[in-house]
């Protein structure tokens, strides 16, 4: 697919790439059977590096103004690509020369804006994980023009507090950028805000942050976090969280 493309032309040429077999496997991998969570998703059948070629072919320069057309789209795989287009627009402007220029922080918030604005598109875990944290993550350490660090608190309470699953997901998945850099405060205040989630995905998504979180800033505060709660975490939860520990402790934090 050539360079200066345009929203519709990756659909037409996503869609020409359909894989009736690999459809299959997705639309069961990823629970899109009545009552489950992923019920109604479409999938075209594409792996994950051939929607990444596309993006790759549309390059960071793809017009922002085209992104909306692939979010909206019905295909599971076309939403993927906007919304790693988007991923790829977001870290070109927000390297370290960049951080403080003040176009890059204007095109920053309207990347946060319109990826916020199309949140629910994200409706599966992947869609979330491959890009919440390396968008909005990344942004919450970085100058912007939206509001000051309570605005941003705000911002995913509001995430949290949303009766769709895959908000609440992105407010605990964001995390894991924060932590890469270094703060550990944005995972351990929205782990405690889902730690009595009724979903099993928000077990994994929780314990999978808290493990990043003592990984990337400190076993310590980890291992705080664990004495406070571990009696009443879901056992997902904790199992995640203490993954990467000696064996030894982590019978006995799954004692408690």
């Amino acid at each position: 697919m050539a360079k200066n493309t345009n929203a519709q032309q990756i659909i037409e040429y996503m869609e020409s790439s359909q894989n009736d077999e690999q459809r299959k496997i997705l639309m069961g991998f990823f629970k899109t059977g009545p009552g489950e969570y992923g019920y109604g998703d479409e999938f075209l059948g594409l792996k994950v590096p051939q929607t990444r070629e596309v993006v790759k072919a549309a390059g960071s320069d793809f017009p922002l103004n085209e992104v909306p057309t692939l979010l909206m789209n019905r295909w599971h795989e076309v939403r993927l690509c906007g919304f790693l287009i988007l991923v790829a627009k977001f870290e070109k402007l927000a390297t370290k020369r960049l951080e403080n220029n003040a176009e890059a922080i204007i095109k920053r918030d309207e990347i946060v804006t319109m990826y916020l604005q199309y949140a629910e598109q994200a409706n599966n875990w992947d869609l979330v994980d491959l890009s919440v944290h390396k968008i909005l993550g990344h942004w919450l350490l970085l100058p912007s023009n939206l509001g000051d660090k309570d605005y941003k608190i705000k911002l995913l309470d509001d995430l949290a507090a949303s009766n769709n699953l895959w908000k609440q997901r992105m407010s605990i998945v964001c995390s894991w950028k924060t932590s890469q850099m270094g703060d550990p405060s944005w995972c351990l205040r929205y782990a405690e805000i889902h730690l009595h989630h009724s979903h099993d995905l928000m077990h994994k998504a929780v314990g999978w942050m808290l493990r990043e979180m003592g990984k990337r800033c400190s076993m310590d505060l980890l291992r705080d976090f664990l004495r406070q709660h571990a009696h009443e975490m879901p056992r997902t939860m904790l199992r995640y969280a203490i993954e990467k520990m000696p064996d030894s402790e982590r019978k006995e934090w799954m004692s408690k």
